[in-house]
């Protein structure tokens, strides 16, 4: 593809970005850019957070990694599906039960001030790492495929990449996300299947020829059972799976922000719902055109990038023709642009409800506050992409899913507690116990993996969350009764 062609392409994309943004951001004020006044459609909250979820990390590492570990990534995905079991039946109720716009402040209701600015902290911290890695990926692909070429500098990538995505929403927030991430998911998941009909022709495969090929091969093995001490081992991956969708999901202020858009908590958990079944498809999809393009590899002698997260973005721009190549191009963009938005957005709600106490300010004040954070953020990613360049050594899926482990441990260990026991805390020690305990996680795992050979993967976050609970109860005293306003 010609370097004007991808220009081009890329500028009408954001045009009609940016118009969405102006079209929903009209009249918008800060409690639409943090609620959207509760009046999103489920439909379009459930479509549009695939893109959020899957961001272009799924896009691109996910395909890759199936030449390492086949589908054993899909392991993962069915433990999700457990963890967005509990995160409709028993968190979406009780934040739309206690009407949060932040779902921290559930924390300062249950325990108090120093809980809740700790686990609003992590988010902060968890969010802003993920998201960063998230973007970075789309920030790669450009610079390897296109402002290399022209000998533009990796940082000038990543500042126009940010900024693409400040002008969107700085107006509009989430009232404008839900649309716009619709509008990227559309292209997100077009893209993969137009991916894998291409291919498909390339190899004179009609649909079942293609599904026996892929079943075939020696990349669609999906369980593993054989070595307990083995990462891809099933109840790792997939209980594992499971606490990572409550954690990223169901404690994360960026996804759940969405579902409390919605008009009321049955339209919340119809969103849910769709989105499970959606969400398996897509991922199952990502993990066939992953197996496809290792065997489109092999039977045309084609070298495989000693990068995998490069394999599909070099196949799509190069081999498989214009149309999959555009429609790559458009994938690419929106499965990373819909992350990091929402993202952005979720970010900025959640350090100016729980640290800025916005809801004591008149509106002008509030308003500048928010633009600020909101720069303030878009600059974090920056930084955090640009240092992070420098230290990549494996598959970026990887490291989205260890940062997440480590560092969304204090969120589950806290509302955990809050969950099941009645007991108070001496909150002075939950910071000490919230950095302690992914401190203590970390070295049981590498002191298993020295001295036992055993290769901690996903339950990573089990781990943490367990130590958390315990360091939690060991600071805690007991109480007569604990009651909200709404119970």
């Amino acid at each position: 593809m010609s370097s004007t062609l991808i220009i081009s392409t890329l500028l009408i994309y954001f045009c009609v970005l940016i118009f969405i943004a102006w079209y929903t951001s009209r009249g918008a004020d800060t409690d639409a850019f943090f609620s959207a006044n509760r009046q999103s459609p489920w439909y379009l909250v459930a479509f549009g957070m695939i893109g959020a979820s899957l961001s272009g990390v799924t896009f691109i590492s996910v395909p890759g990694n199936v030449g390492k570990i086949g589908f054993a990534y899909y392991q993962i995905v069915l433990g999700y599906l457990l963890g967005y079991l509990v995160i409709a039946t028993i968190l979406m109720p009780l934040y739309y039960r206690l009407n949060l716009i932040s779902i921290y402040t559930y924390l300062e209701q249950r325990f108090g001030k120093v809980s809740y600015k700790t686990g609003a902290l992590f988010f902060l911290l968890s969010r802003t790492l993920g998201s960063a890695l998230r973007l970075f990926i789309a920030a790669d692909v450009l610079q390897f495929f296109l402002f290399s070429r022209w000998n533009v500098p990796f940082e000038v990538t990543v500042g126009i990449t940010i900024v693409l995505i400040w002008v969107y929403t700085f107006r509009g927030g989430i009232k404008t996300i839900v649309w716009t991430d619709t509008f990227q998911t559309f292209f997100l998941v077009s893209a993969v299947l137009i991916s894998v009909i291409m291919i498909s022709r390339k190899m004179n495969l009609d649909f079942p020829g293609l599904l026996d090929l892929v079943s075939s091969s020696k990349y669609s093995n999906m369980f593993y059972w054989d070595d307990f001490k083995s990462k891809l081992f099933f109840p790792k991956y997939f209980i594992g799976g499971a606490f990572l969708a409550i954690v990223m999901t169901g404690l994360d202020q960026d996804l759940m922000q969405k579902n409390l858009t919605c008009k009321n908590i049955g339209e919340a958990q119809k969103n849910m719902f769709w989105f499970c079944i959606i969400m398996a498809l897509v991922n199952l999809l990502f993990l066939t055109l992953g197996a496809m393009l290792y065997l489109y590899s092999e039977s045309t002698a084609l070298a495989i990038p000693p990068n995998s997260d490069h394999l599909f973005p070099s196949l799509a721009l190069e081999e498989f023709g214009l149309v999959a190549g555009l429609f790559f191009l458009l994938g690419i963009t929106a499965s990373s642009y819909a992350s990091a938005d929402s993202a952005l957005a979720a970010l900025t709600t959640s350090f100016c409800i729980d640290f800025l106490d916005f809801k004591n300010k008149n509106e002008s004040l509030k308003n500048k506050q928010k633009n600020w954070v909101h720069v303030g953020f878009s600059v974090l990613f920056f930084l955090i992409i640009v240092v992070f360049s420098h230290f990549k050594q494996k598959s970026l899926i990887d490291y989205v899913l260890d940062f997440a482990a480590y560092t969304y441990g204090a969120l589950l260990g806290l509302f955990a507690y809050g969950l099941l026991t009645k007991r108070k805390l001496r909150e002075a020690w939950v910071p000490v116990v919230a950095v302690l305990a992914p401190t203590l996680t970390y070295l049981l795992v590498q002191y298993l993996k020295t001295e036992f050979s055993y290769y901690v993967s996903t339950e990573a976050i089990v781990l943490n969350g367990c130590i958390n609970l315990l360091g939690l109860h060991i600071i805690s005293y007991k109480q007569e009764s604990w009651k909200t306003g709404n119970q």
